[in-house]
């Protein structure tokens, strides 16, 4: 299983330093260019045999929950790998972009060593509960956006009021700009509605940028409180376009 977002586009402000969001990025980007989903090592063949070294490569390093809970050797820290491997060109594009938008900022609020624990321990969780909820399922499921969704979640806590612009499919992709309030839990319905006409067998793990989200909301209000918040964000410009 693919993990992947399927969001309208968003942009924020662009935070102050954030070594850690970019080291994310750079790590994801590497990995994917060097394994047999960016097409550019020929070590992996071409055809029916790139496809089947993508397939196992997925496999190796993906989320199987049937083998998470059977106690297979090393399944327990698929949860983790996983969070560096992307299946597609657009699906690594779409999720660095969101990571790069809105994880500058919370980095920079919380810090470089507890934005690292929490990326890491709420990505993992995420794709944990994904799991939990499909556990007889055999397919493969990587990504960062679990990861993503909880740095969302966060953010939404601690910058509620700033600003992000916004390209909407039904409204011709005008860019209209809304409070963090409006957009991301707008993004969060659609994530509910799309998680409940796939259950059947989705190929975007919705339920994870659910969990995701929801532990990162949380961990940002049981770090921070009330205090810790950023009522009155400048506005910020936009500077970047997503898929998902």
């Amino acid at each position: 299983m693919i993990g992947n977002w399927r969001a309208p586009s968003a942009w924020a402000v662009r935070g102050p330093s954030a070594p850690v969001t970019y080291g994310l990025i750079a790590l994801c980007c590497a990995v994917f260019v060097i394994g047999p989903a960016s097409g550019f090592n020929p070590g992996y063949g071409t055809g029916d045999e790139l496809l089947t070294a993508q397939l196992a490569y997925f496999r190796r390093w993906g989320v199987i929950p049937a083998d998470l809970f059977d106690g297979s050797p090393g399944a327990a820290l698929t949860p983790a790998t996983a969070l560096f491997v992307h299946g597609s060109w657009v699906h690594l594009l779409g999720n660095m972009l969101f990571l790069h938008v809105f994880g500058t900022m919370t980095e920079e609020r919380m810090g470089r060593v507890r934005f690292t624990l929490f990326y890491l321990g709420c990505g993992y969780l995420a794709l944990l509960g994904y799991a939990a909820a499909n556990a007889g399922s055999t397919q493969s499921l990587v990504g960062a956006s679990g990861a993503i969704s909880a740095v969302l979640g966060a953010f939404l806590y601690l910058f509620p009021r700033a600003r992000v612009t916004s390209l909407l499919p039904f409204l011709f992709f005008l860019p209209l700009r809304f409070p963090a309030w409006v957009v991301l839990p707008f993004w969060v319905a659609l994530q509910w509605l799309a998680a409940g006409r796939a259950s059947s067998g989705p190929v975007v793990a919705y339920l994870a940028h659910l969990v995701g989200f929801g532990l990162g909301f949380v961990a940002a209000w049981v770090r921070f409180g009330r205090t810790a918040r950023v009522r009155n964000a400048p506005a910020p410009a936009p500077e970047g376009e997503n898929q998902p």
